[in-house]
């Protein structure tokens, strides 16, 4: 009986380590591996790394990415994806995906209460708030505050284009 108990406690003290080790994991993944794991950004994440972008997203931040889903990109007009992803045009795509991060760590509750945000491509993006529901620019948000350790992800439903793209 005092074998049971001793292995039924070492069990439970296992089981209480591994779910805090889960717990912890989960809140140290940068944006990048938070946006991998939710495998609804593989096109995001295969821009990223065409643009040269993964390091800098890897990186302390803070960050706030406006995401674009696999569906927002499968929106773009036939061919503007495979010809941002060209190598010679790393430059016009490292824009474009600045233009969907702000710098600092902005929450949904902080989101809506903005009129604009400045972007790290140097161009501003609109913000409103309406009817419950937050725009970027002419995307819809619609998930917002996912963690990283280094941000915040919002989900978006489209690409945004900064003007002069």
């Amino acid at each position: 009986m005092v074998k049971a108990l001793a292995i039924g406690t070492l069990t439970a003290v296992v089981l209480t380590s591994a779910a805090s080790t889960t717990t912890v994991n989960a809140q140290t993944k940068d944006i990048v591996e938070t946006a991998v794991a939710a495998g609804s950004f593989k096109t995001l994440a295969k821009a990223l790394q065409a643009a040269d972008l993964v390091t800098t997203l890897k990186g302390a931040g803070p960050f706030t990415v406006f995401a674009p889903t696999d569906e927002a990109f499968a929106k773009l007009p036939a061919g503007t994806l495979e010809n941002l992803l060209k190598p010679e045009n790393k430059a016009k795509l490292r824009r474009i995906l600045a233009y969907h991060v702000v710098s600092g760590t902005v929450m949904a509750g902080d989101v809506v209460k903005l009129q604009s945000a400045n972007a790290v491509s140097g161009d501003t993006v609109k913000i409103g708030a309406q009817n419950g529901g937050v725009t970027v620019n002419q995307a819809n948000v619609v998930k917002t505050d996912i963690t990283a350790s280094n941000g915040v992800i919002h989900v978006i439903d489209a690409v945004m284009l900064p003007i002069g793209k």
